[in-house]
């Protein structure tokens, strides 16, 4: 299987895997609440979202990369993980995505809270996406 093949499989199976860990099976109301407050409740609540985010994460790519043989090395995987874990920390405390969206001409967007829209969700959602791109690039490349 070529590279390019196995950062297509990689960079979809971590696609599905963000979906079902961010918005089912890996983040309670009470972590999506906490997680971008102060102190230690909201690192803690951070915490637990990232943990049960990244089981769902790794038993999705695992069970990927041994059903279709993905040529991936223990250095790659473990780095495009640790990608995904401290870009995904980052975006969910909210404060660099507020940060980036106010300093490239979308305050506003950063703002946005009606009408069924959240311009902070939307944001978070998209560097997750382009952050997943990263280590799912990482993993292959390394």
């Amino acid at each position: 299987m070529t590279r390019a093949v196995t950062f297509a499989v990689l960079l979809v199976t971590l696609f599905a895997a963000h979906q079902l860990a961010d918005h089912v099976l890996g983040q309670t109301d009470a972590q999506a609440r906490l997680k971008t407050t102060p102190g230690p409740a909201g690192w803690a609540a951070l915490g637990r979202h990232l943990a049960a985010y990244h089981v769902v994460v790794v038993v999705m790519v695992t069970v990927t990369a041994v059903g279709l043989d993905l040529r991936l090395s223990a250095f790659g995987a473990v780095a495009g993980l640790v990608i995904s874990v401290f870009t995904h920390a980052l975006w969910d405390r909210r404060v660099a995505v507020h940060w980036l969206l106010t300093r490239t001409g979308g305050g506003d967007f950063a703002e946005l809270a009606d009408n069924g829209m959240n311009g902070m969700y939307l944001a978070d959602q998209s560097l997750h996406a382009a952050s997943l791109w990263l280590a799912a690039l990482v993993a292959v490349l390394l």
